[in-house]
Order: structure tokens, then C-alpha cells, then sequence
């Protein structure tokens, strides 16, 4: 059994070598003037006694840096995960990440561990979508000093934000339905709060929510249609799109068209529809939000407002490493497109 006493350190294999000590932790770092016989004797040493290299913590020490940056999401991670949103997003910030050499560490906030997250052994944070029931967390990163990038999310002092076209391009989608010819639009909205319960979309619910990008889209929709009401889902997949759907169809005014706030909710309404024995678009046309790729769509190819996820994660990485480098960078904004597809037609 090896101790502490007993495992091999770096001054050890420097002896071994016949070198310094500073020369064995150049060889292990690739950096300095050190020549490749040098190192590869060095390297050699090292096998010999068992020993793997410098210990990443103690070099963290040094640095001042853990070599971190923290991904902050409020669903738990069970529920993001079946978001193809938020693993393309997360594929554009690991790959800027891993060029500049960070790690990447995923952090969720469940309403009642905001002193963990604070408290998160990171360089930078990149928060993605979160609501304004973070500030208290928002506030300790700022006092450690710790760089934030926040995608989509309220204007916050001392944040770079990301931000996509949520408002304009509901709007955009909202103005396809009414020219088209659709009157009765009801809407199937992203979650309102960090409960995730299913319900009317009413005006109280709006009120007290904080949840950026719900709103914002809510809003553009209004901007065309100033009455739209619809259900809020429990989350974005297709089960809460069916749930919510079952309640949206279900009352006396059907509506002709309804607004989902994502593809996965879009397709769970025209489960809902099917079961009501409604054709899509005849009887019901649907729109979604986000492009993605969807298994079991069949035969529909959703219309739907197409936004660059991965684009938006990529911006999100380089602003933090560059916020870590030089302490500047610039926001970014992007837009989303209207593809439209088979799920959407004049009303009868």
C-alpha cells in the first residue's frame, strides 16, 4: 500500500534524472527551454518511480484559477438533457471551452441551494435562460469577481449577455398565422416558474413571473395578437406538449392555430390533436419554435422559427474566455429564421 510518505514526488524524479527541479516541471508542462533529450529522461524518471505528473490542484493554487467554467441551468439536469436546444447549445460552448483549455462543470439551481452555487469552485459562469430568481447568486459571483455570460436573460448589471430574437421572432410567427388567415391563435408557453406546474396562461401567472424567455415570447405574440391566451406546460417536451394540448383543445373555442414555444411542444399539440381526431393543418395548424430535429415527427416537418443554438453556445465560450483573458468582450445577438413546413395552413 503506498502512502503519502512513500509516493513519488516531483523532486524525486528531477534526482533521478539528473536535472533540476524547475527543469522536471517544465518537462511536465511542454513550456520553457528544455530540450527533448531532457525531457524525454525526465519523462522516463517518471515511469520508473510510478509518478503521473504535477498535481492539477496545487498547480490551481498557484494560478490563483481552477481551470473551470460553470454552466448554470434551472431545470435539473434529467429534464434539460431532453432539450435538443440545450445539448446543441452546451456542444457550442464545450468546444470553445476545450480550445481554450477549460473544463466544463454543469450547475442546476433547484430554488434552495443558491449558497452552493455561489459558493461553486469556478473562474467563469455562463448562465443559461435563468430567471431573475437568481440575482442572490448572480450578486456572490460578482463579489468573488467571477466573470458572467448570461444567454438569454434580463438586462443584469456587471453580466455579457447573449441574446436571441425571442419577441421579433414570435411576432414573425404570429404574422404568418394572421396572414395566412388565422383569427383564434392560442399560445402553449414554456414554463412560468421554477415549479413547472401546468395551467391557464393567465394574466396573474404573467405578472409574477421573471422567466426571461417565456415572456419575451409571449410578448411577441401579443404584438400581433393582443388577446392570445393559451396553457402553460409543465416543461418542453412532447408529453407536456400533449398535456397541454389536451387542455387547450378541450375547451368550447377551439382555437384554429396555436403558438408553441418549443418543437418538442409544438409536436406533443399535434399529438393532442390527433386524439381529438383534428387534422394537422387541416382542422389545426401548429407552429413551433427552435429547428431542431425531432424523432417521431413522421410525417410532419414542423413550422417552426429556427434559431442557431449551437452559434449561440460558441458566442457564450469565447465571451467567457475572453472575459478570463484580457476582461473584455463583446455581447452578442442572434436571429432566428421562419421555416416553414407541412403543419400550417389557411383556416377552413
Amino acid at each position: 500500500m503506498t502512502t503519502e510518505a512513500s509516493r513519488p514526488t516531483l523532486a524525486s524524479v528531477a534526482a533521478l534524472a539528473g536535472v533540476s527541479a524547475s527543469t522536471a516541471s517544465l518537462a511536465f508542462s511542454g513550456a520553457g527551454p528544455v530540450s527533448g533529450a531532457t525531457r524525454d529522461r525526465v519523462l522516463a524518471a517518471a515511469r520508473e518511480l510510478g509518478y503521473a505528473g504535477p498535481d492539477p490542484r496545487a498547480q490551481s493554487l498557484r494560478r490563483g484559477r481552477s481551470g473551470i467554467i460553470g454552466v448554470v441551468m434551472e431545470d435539473r439536469l434529467s429534464d434539460a438533457f431532453r432539450d435538443p436546444v440545450n445539448i446543441a447549445m452546451l456542444d457550442g460552448v464545450s468546444e470553445e471551452l476545450g480550445i481554450a483549455g477549460y473544463s466544463l462543470l454543469l450547475l442546476t439551481d433547484t430554488g434552495d441551494n443558491h449558497a452552493t452555487l455561489a459558493a461553486a469552485p469556478v473562474d467563469g459562469v455562463i448562465m443559461v435562460g435563468c430567471s431573475r430568481e437568481l440575482d442572490d447568486p448572480v450578486t456572490a459571483f460578482r463579489q468573488r469577481g467571477i466573470p458572467i455570460v448570461a444567454i438569454e436573460a434580463d438586462r443584469m448589471d456587471g453580466v455579457l449577455h447573449i441574446d436571441l430574437d425571442n419577441r421579433d421572432a414570435s411576432a414573425r410567427a404570429a404574422r404568418y398565422l394572421h396572414e395566412l388567415g388565422h383569427r383564434r391563435v392560442a399560445l402553449v408557453t414554456l414554463p412560468l416558474e421554477g415549479t413547472h406546474t401546468i395551467g391557464p396562461l393567465t394574466a396573474e401567472a404573467e405578472a409574477a413571473s421573471r422567466v426571461h424567455t417565456t415572456l419575451e415570447r409571449i410578448r411577441g405574440v401579443r404584438d400581433v395578437f393582443s388577446e392570445a391566451t393559451g396553457v402553460v406546460a409543465g416543461g418542453s417536451s412532447v408529453e407536456d406538449g400533449l398535456v397541454a394540448g389536451r387542455m387547450l383543445l378541450a375547451g368550447d373555442e377551439r382555437p384554429s392555430a396555436v403558438i408553441a414555444q418549443s418543437d418538442l411542444l409544438a409536436l406533443g399539440v399535434i399529438r393532442a390533436a390527433e386524439e381529438a381526431g383534428l387534422a394537422v393543418p387541416g382542422d389545426l395548424s401548429v407552429i413551433g419554435f427552435d429547428g431542431v430535429r425531432i424523432e417521431g415527427a413522421g410525417d410532419y416537418e414542423l413550422t417552426t422559427m429556427a434559431q442557431p443554438s449551437v452559434d449561440k453556445g460558441r458566442a457564450a465560450g469565447r465571451a467567457a474566455v475572453d472575459l478570463l483573458g484580457d476582461g473584455e468582450a463583446a455581447p452578442a445577438s442572434f436571429t432566428s429564421e421562419l421555416r416553414v413546413g407541412n403543419t400550417t395552413a389557411p383556416p377552413r
